[in-house]
């Protein structure tokens, strides 16, 4: 161990520092208190023995500075029977044990050293133990959050699962009616998928499902929610969004698509990927959020239906508007 011994009567610190030695600790000697802290402010010494009365700083003074420099420094106060109240202070400071001075016994000095590293290694262990708690629970926490992300998570694509979206759809379209806000839904297949399946396999698929949920999350915005419906079907769930705002942003997902490269297209129909999108808004007589989604899926049905790669927006009374350019 690292003893520093601070006392201003040479005879005393050379005999503490004697009787150290040859217990076999390191030892480093100070006249006062100030000269102490100034060899412990260079090198963080385990053990400080020291008197309590001292020119410069006192033994409580470098107490207090040795404790705000490092707190697990154990430390001893040497003191007279005349100052034992004092000594009393220190301990109530965070001193470990003082030591009366003239030593009766010159074994109290090694005893006293040996009880405070013994304590010292607790306070080590106890710290250790801490910070691997700590670490630990860092390491749970980050598996928790992705346990929680993985819940609402589609595996392949990354965008949010069907479940999660119902819940995000339906919470948002409360606070769109409660606060009287545009709220528009964006329903998204992809054309002929079945075809590239059955032409390529389920692996060719899989990619291109795959690159299209990252294309989905590059064009939409921050505040938008991306979910993979099922299969080949997509959802968008754009608060505060308008239905020219939300057709707007139905023609930039369609056209990145359709101008896109993808593998395995060659022999879709045009020779390219493309899809089909359906609108709808929160407009008045829209009841609730499945309402609103069947809005969006009756007109992906008619985008299907006349002829596909192309947006139609429901509007009131079930009228259908193609707005993608001819």
């Amino acid at each position: 161990m690292n003893i520093l011994v601070a006392d201003d009567e040479l005879a005393i610190r050379s005999l503490v520092a004697e009787l150290l030695e040859d217990e076999g600790h390191n030892v480093t000697l100070a006249e006062d208190g100030q000269d102490a802290l100034e060899k412990f402010e260079m090198d963080w010494h385990d053990i400080v023995f020291s008197d309590i009365r001292m020119p410069k700083l006192t033994g409580i003074e470098l107490l207090e500075q040795v404790k705000r420099i490092n707190e697990t420094t154990q430390f001893i106060i040497m003191t007279s029977f005349a100052s034992v109240d004092n000594s009393i202070a220190a301990l109530k400071k965070g001193a470990f044990d003082y030591i009366l001075k003239p030593f009766e016994d010159l074994d109290i000095i090694a005893q006293t050293a040996n009880r405070a590293i013994e304590n010292l290694k607790d306070l080590r262990e106890q710290e250790y133990l801490l910070n691997t708690l700590s670490r630990r629970n860092r390491e749970l926490d980050g598996l928790n959050q992705k346990f929680r992300e993985m819940a609402i998570r589609d595996g392949l694509t990354g965008l949010f699962n069907h479940r999660h979206a119902e819940e995000r759809l339906s919470k948002e379209f409360e606070r769109a009616n409660q606060f009287e806000r545009s709220l528009a839904v964006l329903f998204i297949d992809i054309d002929h998928f079945k075809l590239l399946n059955d032409t390529h396999g389920h692996q060719a698929g899989d990619e291109i499902l795959e690159s299209i949920g990252h294309m989905l999350n590059e064009h939409t915005r921050e505040s938008d929610t991306v979910g993979r419906w099922g299969g080949e079907e997509f959802i968008v769930i754009a608060p505060e969004t308008n239905e020219q705002e939300a057709s707007a942003l139905a023609e930039n997902v369609r056209e990145a698509v359709s101008k896109g490269t993808f593998p395995y297209v060659d022999q879709q129909p045009g020779g390219h990927l493309s899809m089909s999108i359906g609108v709808a808004t929160n407009r008045d007589g829209v009841q609730d959020a499945v309402a609103l989604v069947g809005y969006a899926d009756k007109a992906l049905y008619r985008a299907k239906e006349m002829g596909r790669n192309r947006t139609v927006v429901c509007r009131v009374d079930d009228h259908m508007e193609d707005i993608s350019p001819r």
